[in-house]
Protein backbone atom coordinates (compact mmCIF):
# COMPACT_ATOMS: atom_id res chain seq x y z
CA UNK A 1 0.00 0.00 0.00
CA UNK A 2 0.97 3.32 -0.96
CA UNK A 3 -0.04 6.58 1.20
CA UNK A 4 0.67 9.88 -0.61
CA UNK A 5 -1.11 12.94 1.46
CA UNK A 6 -0.94 16.72 1.13
CA UNK A 7 -0.67 18.15 5.15
CA UNK A 8 -0.92 22.09 5.58
CA UNK A 9 -0.81 23.47 9.19
CA UNK A 10 -0.47 26.68 9.89
CA UNK A 11 -1.67 29.14 13.07
CA UNK A 12 -4.44 31.80 12.48
CA UNK A 13 -1.98 34.68 12.77
CA UNK A 14 -1.62 37.96 10.25
CA UNK A 15 2.29 37.37 11.19
CA UNK A 16 4.89 35.34 9.33
CA UNK A 17 4.19 31.55 9.93
CA UNK A 18 6.84 30.50 9.36
CA UNK A 19 8.42 29.63 12.23
CA UNK A 20 5.07 27.53 13.43
CA UNK A 21 5.27 25.83 10.18
CA UNK A 22 8.68 24.73 10.71
CA UNK A 23 7.54 23.24 13.98
CA UNK A 24 5.01 21.27 12.28
CA UNK A 25 7.96 19.76 9.51
CA UNK A 26 10.45 19.09 12.25
CA UNK A 27 7.42 16.70 14.18
CA UNK A 28 7.21 14.84 10.78
CA UNK A 29 10.80 13.66 11.56
CA UNK A 30 9.75 11.37 14.36
CA UNK A 31 7.42 9.09 12.12
CA UNK A 32 8.52 6.50 9.23
CA UNK A 33 7.14 9.28 6.05
CA UNK A 34 8.51 11.03 3.51
CA UNK A 35 7.93 14.23 3.17
CA UNK A 36 8.48 17.53 0.62
CA UNK A 37 7.22 20.77 1.73
CA UNK A 38 6.31 23.11 -0.65
CA UNK A 39 4.58 26.85 -0.46
CA UNK A 40 1.41 25.08 0.05
CA UNK A 41 1.84 22.08 2.35
CA UNK A 42 3.92 19.18 2.71
CA UNK A 43 3.99 16.03 0.78
CA UNK A 44 3.82 12.85 2.65
CA UNK A 45 4.35 9.29 1.43
CA UNK A 46 4.15 6.47 3.91
CA UNK A 47 3.43 2.82 3.72
CA UNK A 48 0.05 3.02 6.16
CA UNK A 49 -2.49 5.70 7.11
CA UNK A 50 -1.77 4.69 10.96
CA UNK A 51 1.41 6.13 10.15
CA UNK A 52 -0.08 8.99 8.40
CA UNK A 53 -2.33 9.81 11.06
CA UNK A 54 0.19 9.81 13.42
CA UNK A 55 2.76 12.26 11.82
CA UNK A 56 0.05 14.63 11.14
CA UNK A 57 -1.58 14.50 14.55
CA UNK A 58 2.12 15.51 15.38
CA UNK A 59 2.37 18.17 13.10
CA UNK A 60 -0.75 19.47 14.10
CA UNK A 61 -0.23 19.07 17.71
CA UNK A 62 3.93 21.18 17.03
CA UNK A 63 1.91 24.23 16.36
CA UNK A 64 1.43 27.27 18.48
CA UNK A 65 -1.02 29.29 18.97
CA UNK A 66 -4.99 30.49 19.83
CA UNK A 67 -5.78 28.74 16.72
CA UNK A 68 -4.45 26.23 13.76
CA UNK A 69 -5.41 25.15 11.00
CA UNK A 70 -4.91 21.79 9.47
CA UNK A 71 -5.95 20.58 6.34
CA UNK A 72 -4.85 16.68 4.93
CA UNK A 73 -6.17 15.19 1.70
CA UNK A 74 -5.50 11.52 1.38
CA UNK A 75 -4.75 9.48 -1.60
CA UNK A 76 -4.34 5.73 -0.40
CA UNK A 77 -3.47 3.41 -3.27
CA UNK A 78 -4.66 -0.27 -1.37
CA UNK A 79 -4.11 -2.28 -4.25
CA UNK A 80 -0.94 -1.28 -5.58
CA UNK A 81 2.39 0.66 -4.68
CA UNK A 82 2.51 4.25 -6.65
CA UNK A 83 4.89 6.42 -5.72
CA UNK A 84 4.48 10.39 -5.51
CA UNK A 85 7.40 10.81 -7.80
CA UNK A 86 5.58 8.64 -10.32
CA UNK A 87 2.33 10.33 -10.07
CA UNK A 88 4.41 13.45 -11.29
CA UNK A 89 6.19 11.73 -13.84
CA UNK A 90 3.16 10.46 -15.79
CA UNK A 91 1.73 14.24 -15.85
CA UNK A 92 5.38 15.07 -17.32
CA UNK A 93 5.13 12.19 -19.92
CA UNK A 94 1.46 13.25 -21.16
CA UNK A 95 2.69 16.71 -21.12
CA UNK A 96 5.98 15.66 -23.12
CA UNK A 97 7.74 18.23 -20.66
CA UNK A 98 8.49 19.00 -16.67
CA UNK A 99 5.13 20.09 -15.23
CA UNK A 100 6.18 23.57 -14.38
CA UNK A 101 5.92 26.69 -16.43
CA UNK A 102 8.91 28.18 -18.55
CA UNK A 103 10.67 24.73 -18.73
CA UNK A 104 9.68 24.02 -22.40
Amino acid sequence: MTVVALLSVAPVTEESMAGEVAKAVEALEEYDVEYETNPMGTVIETDSTDELFAAAQAAHDAVDGDRVSTVLKIDDKRTREVAASEKVEAVEEELGRPARSGSE
